[in-house]
């Protein structure tokens, strides 16, 4: 089984937070937990482990099918 859990880093305040990845979606809307600041994908990611965690998500093989719709996948 896939290890699912990543760290997300804060590009505004630099809080670490670890969270799980899903497996069927990319996430596209996350909000720190310490500065309640709304992350989202940078234009070339999928999602916001792509952008903002320290290892990509693992559906990044498959974002191909969300990769532009992105934003309708949260």
């Amino acid at each position: 089984m896939a290890n699912l859990n990543a760290t997300l880093t804060c590009p505004h305040c630099g809080h670490d937070a670890h969270e799980v990845m899903p497996t069927d979606r990319c996430i596209v809307v996350y909000e720190c937990p310490a500065c309640a600041r709304t992350l989202r994908p940078k234009t070339s990611d999928c999602c916001v482990f792509c952008s903002y965690a320290h290892r990509p998500c693992l559906s990044v093989a498959n974002c191909q099918s969300c990769g532009e719709d992105a934003s309708t996948n949260a």
